[in-house]
């Protein structure tokens, strides 16, 4: 029979090793995901700087297009698929970082690839902040009182005519 000493000993024991594996996979996850965030340069999507959106090579072609773009002096890709608004800008980026980082490594993404309504909208509030008295032309003339979907009629503005990895547009 155990005494009353060797109980809280063994059951001791048992939370060491525990908490030892615990640690070992708490090390393995940050190991990998250290890794992964550094050779994805994590750190290079805090900035505003466009080729940070050519760093996956899948978008290099959209890259090319927009430096040859009427909107190359005034504007770089956060100005027009972000909000403004700091911590929005922040959370669209975290959302968009988790869905291109999981479509990209699970490569079941759609060719070419294409804009999802979440950034639609935050692409088209930015074109109407950016030319808001020109909308507010259209829309004084067409007599309705409703905002027009600008890539309706724009819709290579910025990236050229949509292309596929292979740069054959579809």
């Amino acid at each position: 029979m155990e005494s009353a000493s060797t109980a809280p000993k063994r059951a001791l024991a048992g939370s060491a090793k525990l908490l030892l594996a615990l640690a070992v996979l708490i090390g393995i996850a940050a190991g990998i995901g250290g890794y992964t965030f550094v050779y994805a340069q994590g750190l290079s999507y805090m900035s505003s700087d466009p080729k940070v959106c050519a760093n996956c090579h899948i978008m290099q072609s959209q890259y090319d297009a927009w430096q040859k773009s009427g909107h190359h002096h005034v504007a770089v890709c956060n100005d027009c698929h972000l909000p403004h608004g700091f911590i929005s800008k922040y959370v669209a980026k975290a959302i968009n970082g988790f869905n291109h980082g999981k479509a990209y490594t699970l490569q079941n993404f759609a060719e070419p690839i294409a804009i999802k309504p979440f950034n639609s909208r935050i692409l088209q509030d930015n074109c109407v902040e950016c030319h808001r008295a020109l909308v507010d032309q259209m829309v004084s003339a067409t007599g309705r009182n409703e905002e027009i979907n600008c890539m309706h009629c724009h819709q290579s503005e910025g990236h050229g005519e949509r292309a596929g990895l292979g740069g054959r547009p579809t």
